[in-house]
């Protein structure tokens, strides 16, 4: 087994779990409206469950306001049953006929605290993740050396370069996770 390949493979693991986290960040409120706030949203159309971003256009008009609107005036109501029934949203939206509104209440202070508190736990789901790559990284250079087939100073210095790169990695992710919770805490 080539080392490089090894160090490669956990590099896109690390890589993976740093989107993975990007993604779950953008999910997070911030008192400020944000058509990623509803990715999530899954909704009864045509029969089955689809994204709400396969059945609607969803915009941010104001900085308190979402704008839902749906590719077929039929999924109307479907629509704002979704967005009402999500719990974890707790959003209350309105429709006039054409476009779905969600007026985004302004956070209270537990609420941005509780926020801050999910941020940290989706950083340490990826630094789980990160770990569990650099884990398999290293149990495969451990095998490549039982089989002769990695000196010992190739294995350390790929080793090396795999705690290099998830530290950089890692340092990214907690740079990242410090600036969304300071914009959720901010006014």
């Amino acid at each position: 087994m080539d080392p490089s390949s090894i160090v490669k493979q956990a590099e896109q693991a690390f890589q993976s779990a740093s989107d993975h986290l990007a993604g779950e960040l953008s999910k997070l409120r911030t008192g400020r409206a944000n058509a990623a706030m509803l990715d999530g949203v899954m909704v009864e159309a045509y029969g089955s469950q689809m994204p709400l971003n396969q059945v609607a256009t969803v915009t941010a008009p104001e900085a308190q306001l979402l704008q839902i609107t749906p590719f077929d005036p039929n999924n109307l109501q479907a629509i704002a049953s979704a967005i009402r029934n999500n719990q974890a949203l707790g959003f209350n939206p309105s429709d006039d006929g054409r476009v779905v509104r969600v007026a985004i209440p302004a956070l209270t202070e537990e609420r941005r605290r509780e926020i801050a508190r999910q941020i940290g736990d989706k950083v340490e789901e990826a630094a789980v993740r990160m770990r569990n790559a650099r884990h398999e990284a290293f149990k495969q250079l451990d095998n490549a050396k039982k089989d002769k087939q990695l000196g010992e100073d190739d294995a350390k210095r790929s080793e090396k370069t795999i705690d290099d790169a998830m530290n950089r990695f890692r340092q990214a992710m907690d740079a990242s996770a410090k600036a969304k919770e300071q914009e959720i805490l901010t006014l």
